[in-house]
């Protein structure tokens, strides 16, 4: 937007701050290279726009603001002489975008000195030499420090999540090989025992009624019902006196398998009524490897849908196979990180799931927002730790004002009011040396307030601290969105 020419005054651009220190001879080039603009209320230009001109405010009252989300959000209101914004770094050149970062406008008219962004480039090079490598070094410096700082963080947090996959691998994996090894031996016993029965002579009906058995017990034991402590106990007392009455041997070493398996006393009787007593101490037998097999069977399809179920989760939380935009449930993405980061939190931490699962997909960026999860169940992990190791972290989902709510709630010490300001801030932490690098939250903004268009805020008091992520439940104009297959 274009103000009013009004003539420039050396000496008024003189009494300004920032050129106080000039000299009579700069002042009057800053008057000849530059231009004097009286504006009316309302904008003098937008965020994103190409940064043109540098603005010093001579009189009047000016306000800045920032685009978040679907709102223009207030950053500054002053009417203090010498303020100025625009193309400030409009002496780093093609090096950088050179757009506005912000939007200004002016609720009063309002008088400004205008200096062409390549003019002022030029001043700051001819008249400021050394400050302009200075501040290069320092634009640059910061930059390249955050690039590395926020790669070790990727790093660091990779690490903890591949240890945290491992060990979860780790379980099921060493539950089926022994599982298998067992299996091994136990079919081959039970090949052996086969042998014994097929070398008696026993009538066709007999050992159809002993198949016909163990097909029965294998269904059985797919069915069993899971009983209480104190119901198995008794159970097992139960069996292990059937079988000592009907002089089966070890009959204490049998019962808990039979329980496990869903077999009973009543059960035994129908094995009883179908063989002779002389072949029952082997069909008993029999039957008991044929009950270990199925339940072999069952701990390793157990631990093998587990492995699976980690590696779809480990797919699911890095999205390697979507689209990088997409409508995603966030359900599935909160326990995909759950899991992923289950062995960071420990057996002392008890984690809640308040979901509200008639919540709608949402259009998002997946993995980003998998970052985000990660980021604030650290904190929350962290918090707890530092107060002792045991609490609750709660993962609540709802739906808010139109928008979808996900909040991190746990039972550390909280955040103190003095830096809640603060936390969100590139490079700050609370963790000790070493330990935190302060960007995780910033990262976390810019993927919720940015890319998002969304709101992270905390509320905070000993005991009570809770992160929220609200997220739009439509997507922008120019965002693009591929289905869930």
């Amino acid at each position: 937007m274009s103000g009013q020419l009004v003539p420039c005054s050396p000496a008024e651009i003189g009494s300004l701050f920032l050129f106080e220190k000039l000299s009579p001879e700069q002042l009057g080039q800053l008057c000849e290279a530059g231009r004097v603009e009286r504006f009316e209320p309302g904008p003098v230009y937008a965020e994103g726009e190409p940064a043109t001109c540098f603005y010093v405010m001579i009189e009047g009252t000016v306000v800045l603001s920032r685009r978040v989300g679907g709102d223009d959000v207030e950053v500054s209101r002053t009417s203090q002489r010498g303020v100025y914004a625009g193309s400030m770094q409009a002496y780093l050149g093609d090096r950088v975008p050179q757009v506005y970062n912000n939007s200004m406008r002016v609720t009063e008219p309002t008088r400004f000195f205008v200096l062409p962004g390549e003019k002022f480039s030029d001043f700051m090079q001819e008249w400021f030499p050394m400050a302009v490598h200075l501040l290069e070094g320092l634009f640059f410096g910061s930059k390249s420090t955050q690039r590395a700082i926020g790669q070790r963080e990727r790093l660091l947090a990779l690490g903890s999540l591949s240890a945290g996959l491992t060990h979860e691998l780790n379980n099921p994996a060493a539950a089926a090989v022994r599982a298998t090894a067992t299996l091994r031996e136990r079919v081959g016993k039970m090949r052996h025992k086969l042998a014994i029965i097929a070398q008696g002579n026993y009538a066709p009906e007999v050992m159809a009624n002993l198949i016909d058995i163990q097909d029965r017990t294998a269904e059985r034991v797919a069915k069993a019902p899971t009983l209480s402590p104190l119901e198995a106990s008794d159970r097992e007392d139960a069996v292990t006196d059937w079988l000592d009455d009907h002089d089966i041997q070890n009959g204490w070493r049998l019962a808990p398998t039979f329980v496990q398996a869903g077999l009973d006393v009543d059960w035994l009787d129908q094995v009883a009524a179908a063989v002779d007593e002389e072949l029952l101490p082997n069909a008993i037998g029999w039957l008991n490897y044929t009950v270990e097999t199925e339940l072999l069977m069952d701990e390793i399809n157990d631990s093998t849908n587990r492995i699976s179920h980690l590696v779809d989760a480990a797919k699911q939380y890095s999205q390697l196979d979507r689209a990088p935009f997409q409508n995603a449930d966030v359900h599935e993405l909160l326990d995909s990180t759950l899991l992923m980061l289950s062995g960071k939190i420990g057996q002392q931490i008890k984690v809640v799931k308040d979901y509200d699962r008639t919540l709608p997909k949402i259009p998002a960026y997946p993995a980003e927002l998998n970052q985000v999860w990660t980021n604030l169940i650290d904190n929350a992990v962290s918090a707890i730790n530092g107060a002792g190791g045991e609490g609750t972290l709660t993962v609540r989902t709802a739906l808010e004002n139109e928008r979808l709510l996900v909040e991190f709630r746990d039972t550390g010490p909280g955040v103190p009011k003095e830096i809640r300001g603060r936390i969100f801030d590139p490079f700050f932490t609370t963790k000790p040396v070493g330990e935190g690098t302060g960007l995780g939250l910033d990262i976390s903004w810019r993927i919720v307030v940015n890319k998002h268009h969304g709101t992270l805020q905390v509320e905070s008091e000993p005991g009570d601290t809770r992160f929220q992520v609200l997220l739009p439940l439509t997507a922008e104009e120019n965002d693009t969105i591929e289905e869930l297959a």
